[in-house]
């Protein structure tokens, strides 16, 4: 059979279910409460085929014909379908968000001469004000989300340490039309443009905006929304309806001069809880966020980006002081508006009542980092699971700065085995390949620590290593130490030791070829490579990256071979221990590429066939590289003849200390005969690997790996996250000037939520102007949380309406859980 008829074979099969009956938040495991010696993957295969409907994909899992869709269900009506069905049970996640993003070149397009309205950063902002974000979150997607005004997420805790900060600018920023439009008008005057018979027009011709709206999903009727608005503002608006692939090629391929579109109604999915969204700025409002034109576009107040360049380094020496700086950047990302924020939805995940995921609370299925290794039926071991996607090799896949789509990363996260994985509920980082960490900060720095898998310590002083690793020569092609950079010396804010596993090298890449310390060092040289003029890997568009990484990255040297353990240095911190130490490791290129597949990709890059990122490809004039289909294949197959007759290893001087005699050959031949077995080059080293690949029909199989050796259940504890059920009773009058006391309950399944397992229950009162009039923590009572509002207090509130807002975080959940009570006061 052809591998094209297997892939009309997948797309046809379905699996009979038979189901028990467990709540409707999960499966009870009856499989694997039983001893078992399975190892790796608990399915034995898993095909990816394209479904873009949410709602036949629904139906499909009631038939038994899918049993995941990778797109979180946002539909109101099919919700109350899932709930009400005897076959499906369902997750939920929160770390969905919708924007708009603008085109900000200007004021004119280069390439067409036309007016670009949103070059004006007043008009962006007047965005904020034009869009009745509760009519979105309530009409369109019917109570499934909720307004979001900043670019931090609701659900994470950043959102909770700065609540008051937060509902100051949301109140500053709220639904405005008429103010919005008033801002509107003086901006576009300015820009030239004058309102004929209730229309802009600019040199004569009338304003043109073209919308990009994804029809994916609940975005087409947000853009149709916004187009109205804008009609409304006296635009003429062109709506151009794209799926995820045509709408790439615009707004991520093409270049914003080009003036094809000005707004794309953009998503989001934060793949993991985010403990800290220091970077969202850098991210989102600065060149260095992507390497795509769009990014390179942005061009920020001199004080923002170096407010967002300063928190994605972490440059703070206090809590105090980081809170000041975050405070700060919300307020200048919405003057900047590059994106208007619309909402944070809440994704439902059906699948069938005989099937259980580890379902990120941020990321949902699809962003799962344990779905491989959490995947399983039931009620038996092994077995097919159909997933669907609405959108199916979407970019290109290599392992350096390939696709970047939600829907492309999740089949490699299959293929893939990182050094640590994060906690599906809570953000933190727990052990995969390592067996420790030590984290040493220098006195003062504002870090924590959770777990027991990492030591925390401080020192007054930490002193790089002259031997460490800090530049690459790219000339010479060999590390510069930090002796020969700094000969008087280095300091860090941070030194992290990590101990890898005892068998780490005895573990296998899929092709059969077994992981070496050459792998790890391979990722880092073509980190620094990218980043310098001299090297031919050379991407002009990772040089803003890689200057931020300059200036934190202190040196790493490796310290140990067996066992494999690595020191690394850095100025950069974050707030937890735990990420500190999931930073410092090596992954093998994120877990994907071992060493002998990523020199392909570097000879097809010096030999200018291929590129390693979509940015560098466009200035060569070369194809994308693609290590899975596509014009790249034969282009791969060439350079491994070649590779294999020469035994190329790059950057020998280097790699040399760290392979193995016969290494060289005996990879380039594994590869060899993968590829002629696989007809593709994606070789990974995780509990799944990369059978068969199906563009034209549009599906891709994995396949369990049987040589993974860790046990089938050693990330089946994260099953149900504890989230927390707020209540809030209390007056509903009270009279300035007198005391007010107000009950808080906070519970789990009806029972009272562990005290010891909560961080805060904070609470804020604003008063009939939306302005904060007080704020503070809760007291411990003896059925709950008391919130008492003093007489003082309570004196500075005017008569009238009132709103009492707690906030409730929890230590085993990052989702702050949050509650309202309106009350009115009386008084002079």
């Amino acid at each position: 059979m052809t591998r094209a008829a297997i892939g009309v074979v997948l797309l046809l099969a379905l699996v009979a279910c038979s189901r028990k009956e467990p709540d409707s938040e999960g499966g009870k495991n009856t499989i694997t409460q039983q001893a078992t010696e399975r190892t790796g993957a608990l399915v034995d295969e898993v095909v990816f085929s394209k479904e873009s409907d949410p709602a036949k994909a629904t139906e499909r899992i009631e038939a038994g014909s899918l049993h995941v869709y990778t797109l979180g269900i946002k539909d109101p009506g099919l919700y109350r379908r899932i709930q009400a069905s005897k076959k499906l049970a369902f997750e939920k996640s929160y770390g969905s968000s919708s924007e708009l993003a603008f085109n900000p070149v200007g004021p004119t397009f280069p390439a067409t001469g036309k007016l670009n309205p949103f070059s004006s950063k007043r008009i962006r902002a007047a965005m904020n004000r034009l869009i009745d974000r509760k009519h979105i979150s309530e009409e369109i997607y019917g109570g499934l989300a909720v307004p979001r005004t900043l670019p931090i997420s609701r659900a994470f805790p950043d959102y909770a340490r700065l609540v008051d900060v937060a509902k100051r600018l949301e109140n500053r920023y709220s639904y405005d039309p008429s103010a919005a439009k008033a801002t509107i008008r003086e901006e576009m005057k300015k820009l030239g443009a004058t309102l004929q018979s209730d229309k802009w027009h600019y040199e004569e011709e009338p304003v043109e905006i073209i919308i990009l709206i994804r029809t994916e999903d609940k975005r087409r009727e947000i853009g149709d929304y916004v187009a109205n608005l804008l009609e409304g503002a006296g635009f003429t608006v062109d709506r151009q309806y794209k799926n995820a692939q045509e709408a790439s090629r615009l707004w991520i391929h093409g270049g914003p001069g080009e003036g094809r579109w000005h707004v794309y109604t953009g998503g989001w999915i934060s793949t993991i809880i985010s403990r800290d969204q220091a970077t969202t700025f850098s991210t989102f409002y600065t060149n260095r966020g992507r390497p795509e034109a769009l990014w390179q576009a942005y061009d920020p107040s001199e004080e923002f980006d170096t407010l967002a360049d300063r928190l994605q380094r972490r440059d703070y020496e206090t809590w105090e002081e980081r809170q000041k700086m975050f405070a700060r950047a919300l307020e200048l990302s919405l003057e900047e508006s590059f994106r208007v924020w619309l909402i944070d939805s809440l994704s439902i995940w059906p699948h069938p009542k005989n099937m259980t995921v580890a379902t990120d609370l941020a990321g949902g299925v699809s962003g799962s980092r344990l779905w491989p290794y959490t995947l399983q039926f039931t009620d038996q071991e092994g077995g097919r699971a159909l997933f669907g996607e609405p959108s199916i090799l979407t970019g290109p896949w290599n392992p350096v700065a390939g696709t970047n789509w939600i829907y492309d990363t999740m089949i490699q996260r299959g293929t893939g085995d990182l050094p640590v994985l994060p906690d599906p509920f809570t953000g933190l980082f727990w052990p995969q390949r390592i067996v420790g960490a030590k984290v040493i900060v220098r006195e003062g720095t504002p870090v924590i620590k959770t777990l027991d898998w990492v030591t925390l310590e401080a020192a007054e002083r930490i002193e790089v290593p002259a031997d460490a690793w800090i530049d690459w020569d790219a000339q010479e092609g060999r590390w510069k130490t930090v002796g020969e950079v700094h000969p008087d010396g280095l300091e860090a804010r941070t030194a992290t030791v990590i101990t890898y596993e005892d068998d780490l090298f005895e573990r296998t890449w899929h092709d059969g070829s077994h992981l070496s310390g050459a792998d790890f060092v391979a990722e880092l040289i073509i980190s620094f490579a990218r980043g310098k003029k001299e090297s031919p890997l050379f991407d002009q568009a990772y040089v803003p990256t890689m200057e931020t990484f300059r200036r934190h990255f202190r040196g790493v040297r490796v310290t140990s071979r067996n066992p494999w353990v690595i020191e690394s240095y850095t100025d950069q911190i974050y707030p937890d221990a735990e990420y500190i130490a999931s930073s410092a490791t090596l992954s093998m290129g994120s877990g994907f590429g071992p060493w002998h597949t990523l020199a392909l990709g570097v000879l097809a890059e010096r030999e200018k066939k291929l590129a390693f990122s979509s940015d560098k490809a466009d200035r060569m004039k070369t194809e994308w590289a693609s290590y899975i289909a596509g014009p790249s294949i034969p282009i791969f197959s060439e350079i491994l003849i070649k590779a294999k007759k020469d035994a190329f290893l790059p950057w020998p001087k280097v790699m040399e200390a760290f392979i193995s005699d016969g290494e060289v050959e005996a990879r380039y031949e594994a590869l060899e005969k993968w590829n002629q077995e696989r007809e593709h080059f994606w070789v990974g080293n995780g509990p799944f690997y990369l059978d068969s690949v199906h563009p034209t029909e549009g599906n891709v199989v994995l396949r369990r790996y049987e040589n993974f050796k860790d046990p089938s259940d050693k990330w089946l504890r994260f099953s149900k996250p504890r989230i927390p059920d707020v209540a809030v009773t209390g007056p509903v009058r009270v009279d300035v000037g007198t005391t007010a006391a107000f009950d808080v309950s906070v519970l789990f399944e009806g029972k009272p939520y562990p005290e010891d397992e909560i961080e805060f229950v904070r609470y804020l009162v604003f008063d009939g102007r939306g302005d904060l009039a007080t704020q503070g923590d809760a007291s411990r009572s003896e059925h709950g949380w008391t919130i008492e509002l003093t007489p003082d207090q309570t004196a500075t509130l005017r008569s009238g309406s009132n709103r009492l807002d707690v906030a409730v975080a929890s230590k085993s959940v990052a989702l702050t859980a949050f509650e309202s009570h309106s009350f009115a006061t009386m008084g002079e």
